[in-house]
């Protein structure tokens, strides 16, 4: 199917946030054993496989262990995900029944944003990561 350019441009710019010269994207390819995942924070490990996770812009994946809830926090920059294994949900500030997300669900967190984030399921989640500038983690109460 092909995708007419106007609307090819129009995701591109929605998914990504920013259209990206042809020029930035380079040949790559990571397989799933290559991965290499460091723990960000106790329990949650990340594995950056495009870029700089602290300066940006990044694509990371991340692992949270079964039934775990990131406290309270807000990022400097916005970032976007998409769940890759498991069920998660990600409540923002006074969301009391926040949409359950399961594999090949996204989700968009902008600068400064209260919110969690959870794996709900019994089995560990995993979720993909992208964004355009450093990402950060400040606990707020």
């Amino acid at each position: 199917m092909k995708l007419p350019t106007l609307g090819l441009v129009a995701i591109l710019a929605t998914t990504t946030g920013a259209a990206y010269a042809q020029d930035a994207v380079k040949n790559t390819v990571v397989p799933e054993s290559a991965r290499e995942f460091f723990v960000a924070a106790d329990p949650i490990q990340f594995a950056v496989v495009s870029g700089d996770l602290e300066k940006g812009p990044q694509g990371t994946f991340g692992r949270f262990p079964a039934n775990f809830e990131t406290p309270m926090h807000v990022h400097s920059h916005s970032y976007r995900a998409v769940v890759i294994s498991g069920v998660m949900t990600n409540p923002f500030e006074g969301e009391e029944n926040p949409p359950v997300m399961n594999p090949g669900s996204f989700w968009s967190v902008a600068a400064n944003a209260k919110h969690s984030t959870a794996c709900i399921s019994d089995t560990p989640c995993e979720f993909f990561m992208f964004a355009d500038e450093g990402f950060d983690f400040t606990p707020v109460e």
